[in-house]
């Protein structure tokens, strides 16, 4: 049996986390604006396709990176409730999915649809921030731009970073992986 709770995985979930905040916080109050949303972070949200860890990482640093938020308590517990639910719906992804852009263009759908019919909930419902007249047509607006802010980062950013993760398991990178070089690795070395 695998086990699960490595020291590299563990270190991995804290670097995951820690990365996920930083660059939330490094953009300040354009990480939270509803409407256009700087958070180049959710590129990270691609890491579940390879690793496991990442799910709660990614959980975890969404909270402390809400901490920062203008929706404090909804979007602490709600927003990472979202960031959650797709992270889990992605690394599911990865183990059914073997064709590489298939694999990135469906596990980052679930960061972007999360995202943007969640988040809305809490900017327009539960805090009252209108972009239009009625609620509905506020909800709706918020879904459409941060469904185009959210896939600016998963898919710009989020599937070089897949790629890059890619080849670095490829060459054997360590850090990359979880015990055994890949077979391709193993081969060159005996030969």
């Amino acid at each position: 049996m695998k086990q699960f709770f490595t020291t590299k995985r563990i270190c991995r979930a804290g670097i995951i986390a820690a990365l996920y905040v930083a660059f939330t916080y490094a953009f300040g109050a354009l990480a939270y604006e509803g409407y256009l949303e700087i958070r180049p972070a959710e590129a990270l949200t691609i890491l579940p396709l390879f690793f496991p860890e990442a799910v709660p990482a990614l959980y975890i640093g969404c909270m402390l990176a809400n901490l920062g938020s203008l929706y404090l308590v909804y979007d602490v517990f709600i927003g990472s409730l979202a960031t959650l639910l797709a992270a889990l719906c992605t690394y599911f992804a990865g183990k059914f999915i073997k064709n590489h852009i298939a694999r990135v263009a469906v596990g980052g759908l679930f960061p972007v649809l999360f995202n943007a019919f969640c988040i809305p909930l809490i900017i327009v419902f539960l805090c009252n921030t209108m972009a239009a007249e009625t609620a509905a047509a506020s909800y709706w607006f918020f879904v459409g731009s941060l469904a185009a802010t959210q896939s600016l980062w998963v898919y710009a950013l989020g599937a070089p970073l897949y790629f890059f993760v890619y080849k670095m398991r490829q060459k054997g990178v360590s850090a990359f992986l979880d015990g055994r070089k890949p077979k391709a690795q193993e081969a060159a070395h005996t030969a």
